[in-house]
């Protein structure tokens, strides 16, 4: 029974030390389509670019969609559609129309400081539509040609 326990224990620390060496959910954004997959972190967009986009009077920060399909290895110009994902599992499909648009933003922030907490690390800002297209706490795009 005691080797039971100290089995026990030791696979209890060695799953404790793994959850803390991985990224938390949602600091991490995926990018898949076909056999291909990009991971970003706030620090690799900012890196790429910065736009800003106005959605219900607040001005949020970040990547325009086809900026980082591109720099993903994708066409913007020639995808179908694009799958946004949240960490609940809530999603929002996107037309070719909206995918190049210049204000479809992946935000990382707000212009006067850090996304708000239900808002997660990354989310969709897409000015002028529904509510259900400007999806929070984001954390895969996938791609369909």
């Amino acid at each position: 029974m005691k080797r039971y326990m100290l089995l026990l224990i030791a696979l209890f620390g060695l799953l404790i030390s793994c959850d803390q060496a991985s990224p938390a959910q949602g600091d991490v954004l995926i990018v898949t389509g076909g056999d291909g997959q990009q991971s970003y972190t706030v620090e690799d967009l900012k890196a790429l670019a910065a736009e800003q986009a106005t959605f219900r009077e607040v001005t949020y920060i970040g990547l325009p969609l086809r900026l980082i399909l591109e720099d993903a290895g994708f066409d913007p110009a020639s995808l179908s559609a694009v799958k946004a994902t949240a960490a609940d599992g809530f999603s929002a499909n996107y037309d070719p129309a909206l995918i190049i648009r210049p204000d479809t933003l992946i935000a990382y922030a707000r212009i006067d400081g850090p996304l708000a907490g239900d808002e997660g690390t990354f989310r969709m800002v897409l000015p002028g539509q529904e509510g259900k297209l400007n999806p929070r706490n984001l954390v895969e795009l996938k791609v369909y040609p």
